[in-house]
Formats: C-alpha cells, structure tokens, sequence
C-alpha cells in the first residue's frame, strides 16, 4: 500500500525549491560560455558547477522537508511590504551614489533598508550604518583604491 507523499516543513520546501531553480538557471546560463576543465578554466566553468552545487543543495533542503520529525512549519504569507522597503532602499542608493556620494548614501542604504525588519530601531540602524560604512571605506577606497566620490561634489 503506498502513502502519499506530504510537505511536513513547507519552508524548507520553498527554499529548496528556490535553490533548485536559481542554481539551475545560473548552471544553464552558464553553459552559453566556454566552460573549460579544471586545469584550465573557462568564464563559464565556476558559474556552472556553483549554480548546480547550489541545485544539489537544494535537493537536499526539499527532499528532508518532506521528512515526518522534525517540528512542522507553515510558510507564512508573504511580506510585501519588507520587500518594498529592501527595493526601495536599493533604488534609493543606486540614485544617490553619483549625487550625494558613498558616505550619504550608503547610510541612506541601511537607514531606509532597516525599516524592513520587524525590530527596527533608530539606534539599531545607525550602528550598522557606521559599521558598514567603516567597512567600505576600507575595503573599497583604501584598499582597492576604487574611484567613488565620497561626497557631494558640492561639499568638495
């Protein structure tokens, strides 16, 4: 007599799910470039085996979903509003970037971003503001010397 097959964690369903097709897509995607071999490295070839690396996970998260122990776990309802303050906060820096400069808007980023979470808090944000920002500035302007203006060009 065969039993059904039922989803016990319907979030661990989805991600797997998700992973399977963002890692095949990217794996399939890969395949329009010179894939190479081991020894001697196509563009394509890095892209190709992390995407189904990626896929392969993803088969492991969907298939122990479908596992009877473990606690059972409904996908909640989907939170556009998060999504809409994530998108904005990007839109928002890739605007400001060439205008305000990295300082301005990169706080804007994470300032406008943090609203997205469900413990915002103003002392929050701004701590990971400056920490982010510290991190930038030197990874992106001191050690790799990259040209970004840094502030309004009004500021000088």
């Amino acid at each position: 007599m065969s039993r059904a097959i039922s989803i016990h964690n319907q979030k661990n369903f989805a991600a797997g799910l998700l992973y399977i097709v963002i890692g095949g897509g990217f794996a399939i995607g890969a395949t329009v470039y010179k894939l190479g071999t081991a020894a001697r490295m196509g563009p394509g070839y890095f892209p190709f085996w992390l995407g189904l690396l990626l896929a392969l996970i993803g088969a492991f998260v969907l298939v122990a979903s479908l596992r009877t122990t473990g606690p059972r776990e409904k996908l909640p309802a989907f939170d556009w509003r998060s999504l809409t303050w994530i998108l904005a906060s990007v839109a928002l820096f890739g605007f400001l970037l060439p205008r305000m400069g990295l300082v301005i808007s990169l706080v804007a980023l994470v300032l406008v971003a943090s609203r997205a979470s469900h413990e915002f808090s103003w002392k929050g944000a701004i701590a990971n503001a400056a920490v982010l920002l510290a991190l930038c500035l030197g990874a992106f302007i001191y050690a790799l010397k990259l040209q970004l203006p840094l502030w309004p060009a009004f500021i000088g």
